[in-house]
């Protein structure tokens, strides 16, 4: 339990602190490329999701984060079938928690990476987390959950 832990806070200091770098030394909807043709940081406020969807709608996300905090303790009673499935619920439950810090001290998520060659979302640290989280889960989910028990059932 204690290197969950451990790997929760690692990843929510590194999303307040690329945040906070970026908003000290990047200008408000500036851009400064990081790997040409590839990777951008542009700084930007975020005050709704992907794309800026449900802009301004605080209360949204505060109900959104409130119940995926709830699914993940639930999930986590019957994580201890596999480390990849507690790991992907721990990425979930720090990039919850990286976003949730900036909209209760800001009313906004920072945002920051933008990916050149495709028209994308420009996402940030927690985003990352979040998405790898639940990639994570629902492999574990689609193909190995209950594998172990119906191999053991039906020999």
């Amino acid at each position: 339990m204690i290197i969950y832990t451990l790997i929760a806070l690692a990843i929510i200091a590194a999303d307040q602190l690329v945040k906070a770098w970026v908003v000290a030394n990047i200008p408000l909807n500036e851009s400064q490329v990081f790997i040409p043709h590839v990777l951008s940081l542009t700084h930007i406020q975020n005050s709704g999701a992907a794309y800026s969807m449900l802009e301004g709608k605080q209360w949204f996300f505060y109900i959104v984060t409130i119940v995926a905090l709830a699914v993940v303790a639930f999930l986590w009673k019957d994580s201890r079938k596999s480390q990849w499935y507690r790991f992907g619920l721990v990425l979930i439950f720090a990039g919850t928690i990286g976003n949730f810090i900036d909209r209760l001290r800001f009313q906004y998520v920072t945002d920051m990476f933008q990916l050149d060659f495709v028209n994308f979302a420009i996402f940030n640290v927690a985003d990352m987390a979040l998405t790898f989280g639940v990639i994570f889960v629902l492999i574990y989910v689609l193909f190995f959950d209950g594998k172990g028990e119906h191999s053991r059932n039906t020999q």
